[in-house]
């Protein structure tokens, strides 16, 4: 099992830049791809960006490529998102997730996932 906690949300004006972090206790971190997943007030949690297993392959909602880049340390057992030039439609609680399927778009193939923290991007 893999116990997921993020950190690094907050209030960012548009423009900016934050990085998440996810926290990963257990020492299966390793076996599992990891993604990212934003749910805005009142839509559905959406697809942000998944990294294979060894970091080496990484995928992206076309929303967020080019501004926003995932990364995980597998020594810290930690996931990142990078998040520049944020915009208002990314405001938005982001939640990490791992699963045991390479490049999973599909929410309902993660796993295990964390409590969220919130990006508030303002205009």
């Amino acid at each position: 099992q893999v116990h997921l906690v993020e950190s690094g949300g907050g209030l960012v004006q548009a423009g900016g830049s934050l990085t998440l972090s996810c926290a990963a206790s257990g020492r299966d971190f390793i076996v599992y791809a990891m993604g990212w997943f934003r749910q805005a007030a009142g839509k559905e949690r959406e697809f942000v960006a998944t990294i294979n297993w060894s970091g080496a392959t990484r995928s992206y909602a076309d929303s967020v490529k080019g501004r926003f880049t995932i990364s995980r340390d597998n020594a810290k057992n930690t996931l990142y998102l990078q998040m520049n030039s944020l915009k208002p439609e990314d405001t938005a609680v982001y939640y990490c997730a791992a699963t045991s399927v390479t490049h999973s778009r599909d929410r309902n193939q993660y796993l295990y996932w964390g409590q969220g923290t919130q990006v508030t991007v303002s205009s």
